[in-house]
């Protein structure tokens, strides 16, 4: 067996056990959601969908559930828009201190998501605050902006910039060739920005568990029933329906993604599917 032949197979062995090792887990979630049995563990005892009546039947989820959705729609709008500001600015204009301050704006990317938590609060609470879901909102847009500002500003920045001269030729304003010109091509980059921000809205809990106060958001409300085993199967299923929801987002992204690079004649060099 040739040197490459060889090369070629561990390749191909490694990237099966890196696919069955992240994903093996979630494949695991509807099995047990599905089950009968109260123990997470095999072999099976039955179908079921109880778990799935209960988690709906549930009102505290449910109110978790609705502040998560609020937080991460809230948050991925005004972290997508801020970030179109930035990514506009950073890709078209110079000014005096851009690289110092694009990099403040990103720190939040790097930096360890407890130490902003805890900033966050002694911030909030010195100007008297009431901890809430807006604050939470204000947190999320926070660590959201700088994922939305590096998809966005690639997207600005592979933007021919002759079509908004052609437009400023034919008499259009600043605003109104953004608006019908520039605004269309980039929003693929846009429909992505407010995909990432809102999956990481929705996930994040470090955050959310130091400035939600008395209320709860999905991930705080799952890692507080982790305690009651018999409560396992209900967060299998509440898994299960947040994976779904993950791969429709997934497939609205790629599609909105697809639609983008058909509309300027690019070439598709692969994406998320």
């Amino acid at each position: 067996m040739s040197a490459g032949r060889f090369q070629g197979g561990g390749l191909r062995a490694y990237t099966l056990f890196y696919l069955l090792f992240l994903y093996a887990p979630i494949l695991l979630l509807p099995l047990f959601a599905f089950n009968s049995g109260t123990i997470i563990a095999f072999p099976l005892k039955g179908f079921t969908t109880d778990w799935f009546v209960q988690m709906w039947g549930n009102a505290t989820l449910r109110r978790a559930l609705t502040n998560s959705l609020t937080i991460a729609m809230s948050a991925s709008v005004l972290a997508t828009c801020f970030g179109i500001f930035a990514a506009r600015a950073s890709t078209r204009f110079e000014f005096p201190g851009k690289t110092g301050i694009m990099g403040f704006i990103m720190l939040p990317m790097v930096l360890p998501e407890i130490i902003v938590a805890m900033s966050l609060l002694v911030v909030l609470l010195g100007v008297g605050a009431e901890l809430s879901i807006l604050t939470v909102i204000i947190g999320h847009t926070l660590i959201c902006m700088p994922y939305g500002i590096a998809i966005l500003s690639t997207a600005f920045a592979s933007l021919d910039r002759s079509l908004e001269e052609a437009a400023y030729d034919l008499g259009e304003t600043k605003w109104s060739a953004f608006r019908l010109i520039t605004l269309p091509l980039v929003m693929p980059g846009i429909i992505s920005s407010l995909l990432i921000s809102f999956t990481i809205s929705l996930d994040e809990f470090i955050i959310a568990f130091f400035l939600a106060g008395n209320e709860p958001t999905l991930p705080t409300y799952i890692f507080s029933q982790l305690r009651f085993p018999k409560q396992i199967p209900m967060i299998m299923a509440l898994g299960t329906v947040l994976v779904a929801l993950s791969i429709i987002l997934l497939a609205i992204g790629e599609y909105f993604r697809r639609r983008g690079i058909a509309r300027i004649g690019g070439k598709d060099s692969g994406g998320f599917l």
